[in-house]
């Protein structure tokens, strides 16, 4: 592994995100394992290969990226132009991203189900 080369996500990193989803959703929730192209310093250009893991729910998106050791980024979508994140750019706890990610996308979802009625 190169020095600008993120590890894939460890073994106690996918049972925390299997586990929260399972909390989240009452079953288990098929993820899907990707690479993502980042920008991780706002200041370069470079763009560094991070590993990533997708996931859908109904019309609901997500996505969790590592970007580095304990640091994690995270956003969900419904369209090319409708993306979203928690308001944090990058957590070092696992957990407490997933849960944000979660939480967020459920607060969007029932405000779009209030406004609609």
């Amino acid at each position: 592994m190169s020095e600008n080369e993120i590890a894939d996500f460890n073994k106690n990193e996918l049972w925390i995100i299997q586990k929260t989803l399972e909390e989240r959703y009452r079953r288990t929730v098929e993820t899907q394992f990707a690479d993502s192209e980042l920008r991780l310093d706002p200041h370069a250009t470079t763009l560094t290969l991070c590993p990533a893991i997708f996931w859908s729910d109904g019309s609901a998106n997500f996505v969790v990226t590592k970007v580095g050791e304990s640091r994690f980024r995270c956003q969900f979508f419904y369209r090319v132009h409708q993306q979203f994140g928690t308001g944090i750019e990058t957590y070092d706890d696992l957990a407490e991203c997933m849960v944000s990610l979660l939480q967020v996308q459920a607060d969007y979802a029932a405000k779009l189900n209030e406004s609609v009625k």
